[in-house]
């Protein structure tokens, strides 16, 4: 038996899913490697287990801090949203009295020529 096929093996014994053969508990009891991982894998199983049950309680102000630093970065983005929708109102407000100025000005230019012309 060598020790890698036994290492793929432990993860499924030590989670119960699966009976170890005879071959690999007699290698498992000779060979420190292997009794080494089968540790490895047992300590790993109980510290999974303990965080299951384990409570994290959030620092005091943590919560507030958060819930604040949210609603300074909504207030910019509005500000943002709002200064950004001036701008293209603005853009097109020029745009539109530019071209008003531009079509003023040919309608009298057109009637200038009229006037010259009835002369």
């Amino acid at each position: 038996m060598q020790c890698e096929h036994v290492h793929e093996l432990l993860p499924e014994v030590v989670d119960g899913n699966h009976q170890a053969d005879p071959d690999v508990v007699d290698h498992v009891q000779g060979c420190l490697r292997c009794q080494a991982e089968l540790v490895q894998y047992r300590r790993l199983l109980r510290a999974l287990h303990n965080l299951r049950t384990e409570v994290l309680e959030p620092a005091p102000g943590t919560l507030s801090g958060i819930l604040a630093h949210i609603e300074a970065v909504g207030e910019r983005g509005a500000i943002r949203s709002l200064l950004s929708g001036r701008r293209a109102a603005y853009v097109g407000g020029l745009a539109v009295a530019t071209a008003a100025a531009g079509a003023g000005a040919i309608v009298l230019l057109g009637r200038g020529k009229r006037r010259v012309r009835a002369a």
